[in-house]
């Protein structure tokens, strides 16, 4: 699938990104490991890459390092976390560091310049896309809808990256972007997925409602579960995109034929976050799913009339008491059924 940041076929089906993980990341004979203190600076090392095409990723970080240096983001004392949070692709659970090929590698830092940027993506070959982050969550939007979402700056290369979820059936894989989306890193255990599992499973719901979806993790996993109908939702134009393309590239795992995605990304980021909900994609087969980008307090007219219905609200102000309280009532009143908010 075309890719909408970097407009090429970078983007693969879940079965592709699964097959390639036991190898990926994994050394060959030669390669050594270097693990450096990341409190201080990286020490002399040789940057030379293995004739397998991976390095270590503390050598790659240690590359990156002295091109900040030489482009004066960094000084030769600061230590080698300066550099910011390097996000692997794909990213899952590991055991041990990885060994990075080519094009592996998205970088979040607050420190990076553009002329660095332009630098690693040219010098380092596992540089995917060098983003400059904030103290912000990328994406985050109150539930009031009271304020758009603040975003990261994607400086060089492609931010686009997928993540793989281990879950109590198959895998999912999660494409987003890391300067428009939250990050969420694979832990190998992640208890709000295992938690919605066992919901979906003991209430075994007609209907699943995911209000605030993000990329579409959890309402995927009820789908995949064999939930016949499954509406996700999100008023952020990147979560709603993002889900959409997700829906395909997972729908081998679910009980679909096709997906149809009716708007684009550069329709959908013209109008970044709607109230009035509007569908961005359907996908039909043994089971429907619809994704809608809107206000969820606005989306109880486009649900289906089947039950039982099960709605999970993951929101970003969990810990606002009064909040969960309004929307569990008004949720209530106008749709009923079961409400989780992991």
């Amino acid at each position: 699938m075309k890719c909408p940041v970097c407009g090429n076929d970078c983007i693969r089906d879940a079965h592709e990104i699964i097959g390639i993980m036991p190898e990926v990341f994994a050394p060959c004979p030669d390669c050594t490991p270097l693990v450096m203190n990341k409190d201080a600076p990286p020490p002399p090392v040789s940057l030379d890459v293995c004739s397998c095409g991976r390095r270590f990723l503390d050598v790659v970080c240690a590359h990156v390092y002295l091109i900040m240096v030489e482009e004066g983001d960094l000084l030769l004392n600061d230590p080698l976390r300066r550099i910011g949070s390097p996000m692997i692709h794909p990213g899952f659970a590991m055991e041990s560091a990885p060994f990075l090929p080519e094009k592996s590698l998205v970088l979040l830092s607050p420190l990076v310049s553009r002329e660095s940027a332009e630098r690693i993506i040219k010098e380092v070959p596992e540089a995917r896309g060098v983003v400059r982050s904030g103290d912000f969550i990328p994406g985050e939007l109150d539930a009031n809808l009271t304020r758009e979402p603040r975003t990261y700056e994607l400086l060089a290369g492609c931010d686009v990256r997928a993540d793989i979820f281990f879950t109590q059936t198959s895998p999912i894989v999660l494409y987003k972007e890391q300067s428009k989306i939250h990050i969420e890193f694979p832990r190998g255990y992640d208890p709000k997925i295992i938690a919605v599992g066992v919901r979906v499973r003991r209430h075994n719901p007609r209907v699943f409602v995911d209000a605030c979806c993000g990329a579409g993790t959890l309402g995927i996993l009820a789908g995949m579960i064999g939930t016949p109908h499954v509406v996700l939702n999100d008023a952020w134009y990147a979560a709603a995109f993002w889900t959409s393309y997700n829906l395909r590239v997972n729908m081998e795992s679910m009980l679909l034929e096709r997906v149809d995605i009716k708007k684009d990304y550069t329709a959908l980021s013209k109008n970044p976050v709607v109230r009035e909900p509007a569908v961005v994609a359907v996908a039909e087969g043994e089971q429907t799913v619809e994704v809608y980008q809107g206000d969820f307090f606005r989306l109880p007219p486009f649900l289906p009339k089947e039950r039982p219905i099960l709605t999970v609200f993951d929101l970003f102000e969990k810990k606002d008491r009064p909040l969960r309280e309004r929307i569990r009532k008004e949720w209530l009143e106008s749709v009923g059924g079961d409400i989780f908010i992991p």
